[in-house]
């Protein structure tokens, strides 16, 4: 799959996937440490019929990262740009992981652009928070990071994959894959060297786990951040999923977004499925979107 390249009028450059035709737009938002290039099972089986877009987020795959963002919002107001610059103007939105805090905030501020939004073993509309470790690495529950600066040395979380990424440790990446996202099942070698590859172009680890700390769209503290209150803005039926085996995002974070878009939400839990249904569960995840988008 090969990537094209648009700049934005923020003066970011977004590469994306784009893939079939027709006045039907799906795009699709990727997780941490992916790019648009995860998306290859998903978008090798969605009919030529509907114009499928899949982006890589600034500081992700072959995005610029000119300026740090500081918030999830700063991705959805790139994502605004760049579908004002491909002239779309109604869209069914998908986001993976990080990409579903991402649509979920875009779904939020601009209503009138999302038809539908489906939301794949997403982050919670609360947020995702880092804690403090005790000198054992243990998590210290509560205790929070004052700053990007402070959390960029928790030893856990976020330094080692830091270090990683600088380092361009192809084997470490892989290796956490293996251990937390393919926890069921795994891509073939070929693909997921390419996958892998696509997560060593990240530049903006620090501040995306921040961004994602500090994410509260609901109405109550999240011990980062008050809530915004800004899910009830979400206008646009939902679609959730979640993976039996995901250990990365627990059921009652899929929840949590479900419940507070209850009226308007359907939800399907995929057995044998891992934080990855695009790699368990392709056929089944495909059918799923089409079946609620048209």
């Amino acid at each position: 799959m090969e990537k094209k390249y648009i700049k934005l009028p923020n003066d970011e450059t977004y590469a994306y996937l784009e893939k079939g035709h027709g006045n039907k737009h799906l795009v699709l938002v990727h997780g941490n440490f992916s790019s648009s290039l995860y998306y290859k099972p998903l978008i090798e089986r969605l009919p030529d019929d509907i114009h499928v877009v899949a982006v890589d987020l600034r500081g992700f795959g072959d995005s610029s990262y000119l300026k740090p963002i500081d918030t999830l919002k700063d991705f959805a107001d790139d994502l605004f740009l760049f579908l004002d610059e491909l002239k779309i103007s109604k869209c069914d939105l998908v986001g993976w992981s990080l990409g579903g805090g991402v649509v979920m905030e875009f779904s939020a501020k601009y209503q009138d652009i999302v038809t539908n939004l489906i939301l794949i073993n997403s982050t919670t509309h609360k947020g995702y928070p880092v804690f403090k470790k005790d000198i054992n690495n243990q998590i210290k529950f509560g205790e929070v990071y004052a700053s990007k600066a402070e959390m960029a040395n928790d030893p856990v979380q976020v330094l080692p994959l830091k270090i990683a990424l600088e380092n361009k440790n192809f084997d470490f990446i892989k290796y956490i894959y293996d251990l937390t996202i393919y926890t069921f099942s795994k891509p073939n070698e070929e693909d997921n060297n390419v996958y892998i590859n696509e997560s060593l172009k990240q530049r903006n680890i620090v501040d995306v786990d921040y961004a994602l700390a500090t994410l509260n769209m609901g109405n109550d503290l999240n011990f980062y951040t008050n809530g915004e209150g800004t899910i009830s803005n979400i206008k646009a039926p939902v679609l959730h999923f979640w993976g039996s085996h995901d250990i990365v995002v627990l059921e009652s974070m899929v929840m949590d977004n479900f419940k507070a878009l209850e009226s308007q939400s359907v939800y399907i839990k995929f057995d044998q499925c891992g934080h990855s249904p695009l790699v368990d569960k392709p056929d089944e995840l495909t059918k799923a979107i089409m079946d609620f988008i048209r």
